[in-house]
């Protein structure tokens, strides 16, 4: 069973704890408070446990020539990268009135760091766990110096091999043993043959003692919720309210209407994996009553004959007599009362079998 640890206050992950839901508002506010401030209410809304964005300390995050190179995308927001990412970055007050929005909405509020000092900001803002994007997955000193901070732990893998992960994985666990890790493809948007889910089983097998993930970037919910279905213990799907809009990760995204269907659909999964114990349930009795079969005579069978395999088939029957599945334990033995052709062949009647053979 995968180990489990308080990611939020009062919040619980792994185990059989449900599902944690992220929803990545990450840029997709375009640069707006008050769009952002309308999304994080839609995200509580629609039933998601976290409302998450992306902070960065530029100059921390990309070299100089990177900010100063031209920006001629579609989806730039300035003529160069540099001014393309300002107008996306929030401010750390910003920030600050974004989680006091969060509080009073109800919704817990983190977001990624995905620079060092952007991680030192959050841990100052105290934010209930780090997440690590896929970007920074494989930037050891960072992961090192966010995991000595103490707080719980979400890394992505996108751009990831196996054997990067275990590193990650012992990195991160010499000094936090409350993190899980995501499945991730990092493609905008992301196909379906391109998802690998198969790898949520991989690292169930390779880490079991951590809770197992998805960040999705595919569009629609089957995909989200197969991971589910497979074991995820986090999902995490950007949320848009326009896929139109300018902004590459907008294509990527659901709508809240698709989130709230996300998060319903999640909740009915959750309650069909049910506990892996196969038994017959009482929901199914009733059907039982009506349908299961008994074994009964083909033949009459008279008071101390020894039953063979002959003298016996399989009926629904009034009463309910033995079930099928018993009917080669039957053979052989003794029967003490008289069977007419087609009577039900009851427990209480052939020695040495049921409540009688275990008294």
């Amino acid at each position: 069973m995968p180990s489990k640890f308080e990611i939020c206050p009062g919040r619980m992950i792994g185990g059989q704890h449900p599902c944690f839901i992220i929803a990545e508002i990450g840029q997709n506010h375009q640069g707006d408070i008050e769009i952002a401030k309308k999304m994080i209410k839609l995200a509580k809304e629609a039933g998601a446990d976290c409302a998450k964005f992306q902070k960065s300390e530029l100059e921390f995050k990309f070299n100089k020539r990177a900010l100063d190179r031209p920006y001629t995308s579609k989806h730039s927001w300035g003529k160069t990268y540099g001014e393309h990412k300002r107008h996306l970055e929030f401010s750390h007050e910003q920030y600050r009135e974004l989680q006091k929005y969060a509080k009073e909405v109800g919704i817990f509020f983190t977001a990624s760091g995905m620079d060092e000092m952007a991680v030192e900001f959050l841990h100052e803002l105290d934010v209930p766990f780090f997440k690590v994007g896929s970007g920074d997955t494989n930037n050891f000193p960072y992961l090192e110096k966010t995991a000595k901070k103490g707080r719980p732990m979400v890394v992505s893998s996108g751009m990831q091999s196996m054997e990067t992960m275990r590193l990650v994985y012992q990195t991160v666990k010499k000094h936090n043993q409350n993190f899980c890790i995501l499945q991730c493809t990092s493609a905008y948007p992301l196909e379906a043959e391109d998802v690998n889910l198969r790898v949520i089983t991989e690292y169930q097998k390779e880490f079991p003692d951590i809770p197992i993930g998805y960040s999705g970037h595919e569009s629609g919910t089957c995909v989200s919720l197969a991971a589910v279905a497979l074991g995820a213990k986090v999902v995490e799907r950007h949320v848009t309210l326009d896929k139109t809009w300018k902004g590459s990760d907008h294509a990527a995204s659901l709508d809240f209407t698709e989130l709230g269907e996300l998060v319903r659909s999640i909740r009915t999964v959750e309650r069909a994996l049910g506990s892996g114990i196969k038994q017959m349930l009482p929901c199914e009795v009733p059907c039982h009553d009506k349908l299961g079969k008994s074994i009964v005579a083909k033949t009459a069978i008279p008071k101390g004959s020894v039953l063979t395999l002959e003298m016996m088939t399989v009926k629904v029957a009034e009463p309910k007599g033995a079930p099928p599945e018993d009917i080669f334990q039957l053979v052989g033995k003794k029967v003490t009362a008289d069977v007419e052709e087609d009577e039900s062949i009851t427990e209480d009647i052939v020695d040495h079998y049921g409540k009688k053979a275990k008294s």
